[in-house]
């Protein structure tokens, strides 16, 4: 793994429950005791932890953290809790409920998540929610959007094998006609090979399409695309080049400019903290000549601050 959070030696759950009770006990609360001990254990270990909270004291941590703190670090501390298996699930949820869909967030879950990935979320979803999420997502999306989501809610990739360089240079060339060379474009095309191949082979594709255009697919994206199904179908591109990349690009952007995107942050930091967030934090240094560590430094205040920096692990 490549995450900035680890589990934590020597682990005992009893200990981090009694602390955090203490912490959050009588008048005022401790966060700095909070942030330390939920930064720093593993996903596995702060369900440990909750059981013990539970256990010894017969109250819920969650509930707990919920009353005694507030604004973004309560969302942040929330979020480190909820078991990594049903984040994207609940995510996906308050992403299409109520009035109006949060298509970023469909986009960035369904386009970065491995087919593997894929299917547990569908299954975590049916139950936890007792919805099917296909379902789910059809009620609140239409058009090209739509069908891409649904191809790639199928998790059918084409595993990693070979590449076939003939299939390679008709793939390019299917996907030169449905845009470039066509009057209007074939989104259907671009649907089926950006959604369906494997990624090694989509990277030969991408080269290939360069060649014999002379632009890259995502220029052709730009040009012939827009809407919701263009920053679905960039985002895929960018994902089959580099996850850690489109990362990096995402986190940059929530903190770029005036006023912060908190709820892509907080996401993107809690999601990927034990998976990549090392090398995410590298591919931001390389694309954009910035650490995330002085990002965040820079953008964010107090607690929460405190707790994403730590999150961070470190600066480049």
């Amino acid at each position: 793994t490549r995450g900035t959070v680890t589990a934590f030696s020597p682990f005992d759950a009893r200990a981090d429950a009694e602390a955090l009770r203490k912490a959050m006990k009588g008048m005022g609360t401790d966060e700095e005791t909070v942030m330390k001990i939920l930064t720093s254990r593993n996903n596995t270990q702060r369900q440990e932890i909750a059981s013990a909270f539970k256990t010894l004291f017969g109250r819920d941590l969650v509930d707990d953290l919920k009353s005694e703190l507030t604004g973004k670090f309560e969302m942040l501390m929330v979020s480190l809790m909820r078991p990594a298996y049903i984040f994207d699930a609940h995510a996906l949820k308050h992403a299409i409920k109520g009035a109006g869909t949060n298509e970023k967030v469909l986009t960035e879950i369904l386009a970065s998540r491995t087919p593997v990935e894929v299917r547990q979320i569908k299954q975590i979803y049916l139950q936890e929610y007792e919805a099917n999420l296909e379902d789910k997502i059809t009620g609140e999306t239409s058009g090209h959007f739509q069908r891409l989501l649904v191809v790639l809610l199928q998790a059918n990739r084409d595993p990693d094998g070979r590449v076939d360089e003939g299939l390679v240079e008709q793939d390019a060339q299917v996907l030169f006609r449905a845009g470039e060379l066509k009057w209007g474009t074939d989104e259907e095309k671009f649907i089926t090979i950006l959604g369906t191949r494997s990624v090694s082979h989509l990277r030969r594709v991408f080269d290939k399409y360069m060649t014999i255009s002379g632009f890259q697919i995502e220029e052709t994206i730009d040009r012939e695309t827009s809407g919701d199904l263009e920053k679905l179908l960039l985002a895929v591109v960018k994902c089959i080049r580099s996850v850690p990349a489109y990362f990096a690009e995402t986190l940059y952007y929530s903190m770029k400019g005036a006023g912060t995107d908190d709820d892509t942050l907080i996401r993107v930091m809690v999601s990927r903290s034990e998976i990549d967030l090392l090398d995410i934090r590298q591919e931001l240094r390389k694309n954009f000549a910035k650490s995330l560590h002085q990002m965040i430094q820079k953008d964010t205040s107090g607690d929460y601050r405190k707790a994403l920096l730590l999150l961070c692990g470190g600066d480049d």
